[in-house]
C-alpha cells in the first residue's frame, strides 16, 4: 500500500471508532485530528468534507460487518443453515461485536435524518444490500428445494432484518442479549416453517 492509501485507511479506522461510539454529530473533525495525529488539511486531502468522510467511514464499517457475516454464512451448505448462521452471528453482536460501538447501520440510521442526507442515503444503500443478501439466500433455497417456493422473499427479508436490528437496539439499551436470544429463537422457528 502507498502512503496516501495508508493514511486514508488510518483516517477511516480512527473515524469509524469515533463515529460508531460517539455518534456522527458528536464527533468533530478536531476529534478526528486528535485520534489520528493528522492535521485538518491532511484529512481534507483525502475527503472533500465531513459528509464525505462520514459516508466513506460508514462504507468502511459496513464492509467489516459484511465480511464477518459472509464468513459465517459461507461455511453453511443450505439456505436454512445460512439463515441460522446469520441469526447466530447477530445473537453474539451485543456482547461480541466485531466493531467497537456496535452495529454501524443501526448507529447511522439513528442519526440519518433530513439534516444528514448523505449519511441517510448511504445507510439506505447498506440496508438494501443486507436485504438483497437475505433475499439471495432465500432465492437459492427455493432454487435448490430447501425453502418453500411460495415464500414471499421480500417479506421475510424485511421481517428478519427488522427483528435483528431491533433486537440489537434493545440489547444495546439494556446491556444484555436477552431480547436478541428471544428474537433468534423466534426466527429459527420461522425458518422451520418455511423450509421444505
Amino acid at each position: 500500500m502507498r502512503q496516501p492509501e495508508i493514511t486514508k485507511a488510518k483516517i477511516l479506522r480512527k473515524s469509524g471508532t469515533l463515529f460508531n461510539t460517539q455518534g456522527y454529530r458528536a464527533t468533530s473533525i478536531s476529534d478526528i485530528t486528535s485520534a489520528t495525529g493528522l492535521t485538518k488539511g491532511a484529512i481534507y486531502r483525502h475527503f472533500t468534507n465531513k459528509d464525505e468522510l462520514e459516508k466513506e467511514t460508514l462504507i468502511h464499517l459496513s464492509d467489516i460487518m459484511f465480511e464477518h457475516t459472509r464468513r459465517c454464512i459461507a461455511e453453511q451448505k443450505t439456505a436454512p443453515d445460512k439463515l441460522k448462521a446469520l441469526f447466530k452471528f447477530f445473537e453474539s453482536y451485543t456482547t461480541h461485536s466485531p466493531l467497537k460501538g456496535g452495529c454501524p447501520l443501526l448507529n447511522a440510521a439513528t442519526e440519518a435524518d433530513d439534516a444528514h442526507p448523505v449519511l441517510r442515503k448511504q445507510a439506505v444503500i447498506i440496508l438494501d444490500t443486507l436485504h438483497e443478501a437475505v433475499v439471495h439466500i432465500l432465492n437459492n433455497g427455493i432454487r435448490y428445494g430447501q425453502i418453500k417456493p411460495s415464500v414471499n422473499k421480500d417479506f421475510y427479508a424485511t421481517l428478519i432484518i427488522a427483528s435483528l436490528e431491533g433486537a440489537i437496539m434493545m440489547g444495546k439499551l439494556r446491556g444484555n442479549n436477552t431480547d436478541m436470544a428471544r428474537v433468534v429463537k423466534h426466527l429459527n422457528q420461522i425458518v422451520k416453517e418455511i423450509e421444505v
